[in-house]
């Protein structure tokens, strides 16, 4: 049975599931842009406005290594999960897995590679099909993807990834209405899992429910990762949950990355203003220290993705900000070993 303990960030390394492997990475992202038109009506003139959903995300993820994405909703978190799995079409950049340009990929490539790289969905009721049972939705993967397969090694082979992720197999014919959130989530992980995948973007998977099976479901996550030597795009607003499970961090604004650090570095030593501001609005488990600890309120709202401000995204809401910071947008530069910022004052003393 996987472990279900607390949630609580481990010392030292995020250890996510496994240490990351060195060598040439699994899954390659470069200058990659997701724009999409709204509005507008062209047959009476009236262009559409653009929004900039992703901006220009470029990083790349080794084996075994977990990538959590953080940032405010609207931000492109979860388009740019998506667009990595190519659900979602993409305005410019490239998207290399295993060393293949998945935009050249045809229909029968992609699908060959869709076996490798599979989704885990935030609401974990409405990603199954109400009229399937567990069984019939875990073993539909197999069916796809490894069709030589009998229905007996199919049913074996469902059941073992029901008692994998902490289901009991005689539960194999019932239907998803019958389980708790937490139990349709883990039919969701057994579904993605099932034919052992390379990397699984998770798309705020635990965001639905309640803390301590939160705490359950992450767990349950290092757990595979760590057995089967998956990797992971973890995206998520709590922060506690994704400083628990990553090896590094990228946080995200206006579809534009802000900074990409270790675990330690973006909770321990952040230097983007935006970045401060999201951890200090991480509770502390100790009522004092609660209390007692600075928090940062930005000030007005997340921008308008159709009409982003000038030069430095979060300009508007930053304490730092200064006339170069509406001109020009900083770029993302490295601060010290493997620490990216972008910011034109990363190196001001924080302002609380």
């Amino acid at each position: 049975m996987p472990s279900s303990g607390p949630l609580t960030p481990p010392t030292g390394v995020a250890t996510g599931g496994v240490a990351p492997m060195k060598g040439a990475p699994l899954l390659t992202v470069q200058d990659l842009k997701v724009y999409f038109e709204v509005g507008g009506n062209r047959l009476f003139g009236r262009e559409p406005g653009v929004v900039k959903a992703v901006d220009g995300v470029s990083f790349e993820l080794r084996a075994g290594e977990t990538m959590g994405l953080v940032g405010e909703s609207g931000c492109g978190k979860s388009t740019l999960g998506r667009a990595v799995l190519r659900l979602l079409p993409i305005h410019s950049g490239r998207v290399v897995w295993l060393g293949r340009d998945l935009a050249k990929l045809d229909h029968g490539d992609m699908r060959a590679v869709r076996r490798d790289m599979q989704i885990i969905f935030q609401d974990p009721l409405a990603s199954l099909n109400p009229r399937m049972t567990v069984g019939e939705i875990i073993a539909e993967p197999l069916q796809t993807f490894q069709p030589e397969l009998g229905k007996a090694a199919i049913r074996d082979r469902v059941k073992a990834m029901m008692a994998k992720v902490g289901l009991l197999p005689n539960q194999i014919n019932r239907y998803p209405h019958e389980f708790s959130g937490g139990q349709c989530q883990r039919i969701g992980i057994a579904r993605a899992i099932v034919n052992e995948p390379k990397l699984i973007v998770c798309d705020e998977p635990v965001s639905a429910l309640d803390v301590s099976i939160q705490a359950q479901i992450v767990n349950l996550l290092m757990d595979l990762q760590r057995e089967m030597g998956m990797t992971l795009i973890f995206i998520s607003h709590n922060l506690a949950v994704v400083r628990h499970i990553s090896h590094r961090i990228m946080v995200l604004y206006l579809g534009k990355i802000m900074e990409v650090a270790d675990r330690n570095s973006i909770y321990g030593d952040p230097l983007h203003p935006y970045t401060h501001a999201l951890n200090s609005a991480v509770p502390i488990p100790d009522p004092d220290q609660e209390r007692a600890k600075s928090r940062i309120v930005l000030k007005g709202d997340l921008p308008s993705p159709l009409n982003p401000p000038s030069g430095c995204p979060f300009r508007t809401r930053c304490p730092r900000a200064t006339e170069i910071c509406a001109q020009e947008m900083p770029d993302l530069l490295p601060a010290k070993p493997g620490h990216l910022v972008a910011c034109h004052h990363a190196d001001t003393p924080r302002r609380n």
